[in-house]
């Protein structure tokens, strides 16, 4: 077991608590104060990686894609949406907490190759509900890596986003045949239902977290119809 060196420390905005940095061993590791386990950590995020390749891939071959990303976290859906999309694309990460975005800038970024310094790549600093609720068709693909999923730790704002309002929010969001993609901690069949009930057509896939053993974790390919 490798030893915790807390290296920082930032506050979520709204009196959402603080999130806490930590090394531990070659890796790095985020917690929420008051939370027992990991938040995140740079050794675990195949679940991520998979989150914006099976996304990204749907939407890689149209003229000048566009994607939003909620949540930056340690910066491997980032990393991966980048991989899996040509020069001509665009995007777009909304992040609440600035610490975090100061973090992958700085301490954390190497790990996931520093997708921040991509041309490709922006960062909206704020709550990604905010950047959902002025666009309209804007989107090629949303990435939801916010929070655990549908069932919350982090910030209870961010309940609005898998309610029947948020997703409906999203569809607006999304281009004809655009894909919402929602990362989650384990599964929850009430937001499956939900999914459909807003009229997309939904696909339910369980992944590992790292390598291909293990904590899985929960993704939804939920696509627009034209």
């Amino acid at each position: 077991m490798n030893r915790h060196t807390l290296l920082a420390s930032t506050p979520i905005p709204n009196d959402g608590g603080e999130l806490r940095l930590f090394e531990a061993g070659d890796d790095f590791v985020i917690k929420l104060d008051g939370i027992a386990g990991d938040l995140m950590s740079t050794r675990a995020h195949g679940s991520e990686d998979q989150l914006a390749e099976i996304a990204c891939k749907k939407i890689a071959g149209r003229a000048q894609p566009r994607v939003l990303i909620g949540g930056l976290g340690m910066g491997f859906t980032l990393a991966s949406a980048l991989r899996h999309l040509g020069s001509n694309a665009e995007v777009v990460v909304a992040e609440l907490v600035p610490g975090v975005v100061e973090w992958n800038r700085t301490i954390v970024g190497a790990k996931a190759g520093h997708p921040l310094n991509d041309a490709r790549a922006s960062v909206r600093e704020g709550d990604v509900a905010l950047v959902l609720k002025e666009a309209a068709q804007a989107y090629d693909a949303i990435l939801l890596d916010v929070d655990n999923g549908p069932e919350g730790l982090t910030h209870k704002a961010n309940d609005w986003l898998y309610a029947m309002e948020g997703l409906q929010a999203c569809k607006q969001a999304l281009r004809p045949r655009g894909v919402l993609a929602v990362w989650s901690a384990g599964p929850d069949q009430d937001f499956t239902r939900r999914l459909k009930k807003a009229g997309y057509v939904v696909q339910e896939l369980r992944v590992y977290a790292h390598g291909n053993k293990g904590t899985r974790h929960t993704l939804w390919m939920a696509d627009k119809p034209a």
